[in-house]
């Protein structure tokens, strides 16, 4: 077993930029904004000025795409479970935790991440007063078996009665697919504990019909540049993405594109096919 998984803390930089478009778009409280996410906003805004420009959107558009749906989903899953545990992994500066709670206070909504970044959220959201026995902060690595920081362990924090979702944003296209697919893995066999258990995520896949393949890498290589880290892709089609998540344990498989969701949510529209998904998996 691999319990001394390699911590992948270089991934929680990109977070830094990513709260500073949420604070920026009135997604998130003042409190999140950052000094090095600023540097980080004003310096990428050129490049992003170029991108909707010329290709009809750009990083900050997929950002606001995929957070919105996310909430939209999530939003949803609550209306049918008010009693839902929410675990947000990987979740760095998101503002989700804090507006959900408020909006929603009868769920539990535990927020996760690498230690350093759990540290450094947990002691924020603690000096505005946002921590209690329902909203916390704990550390986890995704790529641990076994041991404290797992997702198992991070489960077995939870109330086995009430149904649960877990959430990844930005985070498992900085994996490949063959390291991240054992994390799916474990990630459907925990939640089979519960009497429903739902995962969201993000993923940047390469279809086949999509206009700018091109583009969509050399996004990938800046975003590997900035986080140190690697991009991947995965998948390059909905029957491919459900059959690999089947093939995790997991019950069900829902693709969701942005553009489906022009009229109903508030988010910024891409000229052609959004590059980017969200992705509903379920055991039940």
């Amino acid at each position: 077993m691999d319990k001394h998984a390699p911590d992948t803390s270089s991934i929680s930089f990109t977070a830094l930029y990513t709260g500073q478009v949420w604070v920026r778009n009135g997604l998130s409280e003042p409190f999140f904004q950052t000094r090095s996410g600023a540097l980080l906003y004003g310096a990428m805004s050129p490049m992003e000025a170029l991108g909707k420009r010329i290709l009809g959107g750009n990083i900050r558009t997929f950002l606001l795409q995929r957070h919105h749906l996310i909430d939209a989903r999530l939003e949803a899953l609550i209306e049918q479970h008010p009693d839902l545990q929410v675990v947000e992994i990987a979740c760095g500066l998101s503002p989700r935790g804090c507006r959900f709670r408020q909006r929603f206070p009868s769920i539990t909504y535990v927020e996760a991440d690498l230690p350093d970044m759990a540290d450094r959220k947990r002691r924020l959201l603690a000096a505005k007063g946002f921590l209690s026995a329902t909203h916390r902060v704990v550390p986890v690595n995704i790529l641990a078996e076994d041991g404290p920081d797992s997702v198992a362990a991070l489960l077995d924090g939870l109330d086995p009665a009430r149904p649960v979702a877990v959430i990844t944003e930005g985070l498992i296209n900085y994996f490949s697919l063959d390291t991240v697919t054992p994390f799916w893995g474990r990630l459907a066999a925990g939640l089979r504990r519960f009497p429903r258990g739902v995962y969201l995520s993000d993923n940047y896949p390469l279809y086949a019909n999509m206009r700018f393949h091109r583009t969509l890498k050399t996004l990938g290589g800046l975003l590997g540049a900035i986080s140190r880290s690697q991009v991947a892709f995965h998948f390059r089609s909905d029957a491919d993405t459900e059959r690999h998540f089947l093939n995790q344990g997991f019950d069900a498989l829902t693709v969701h594109d942005p553009a489906d969701f022009y009229t109903a949510l508030p988010i910024p529209r891409t000229r052609g096919t959004p590059m980017v998904r969200v992705l509903e998996a379920s055991v039940s």
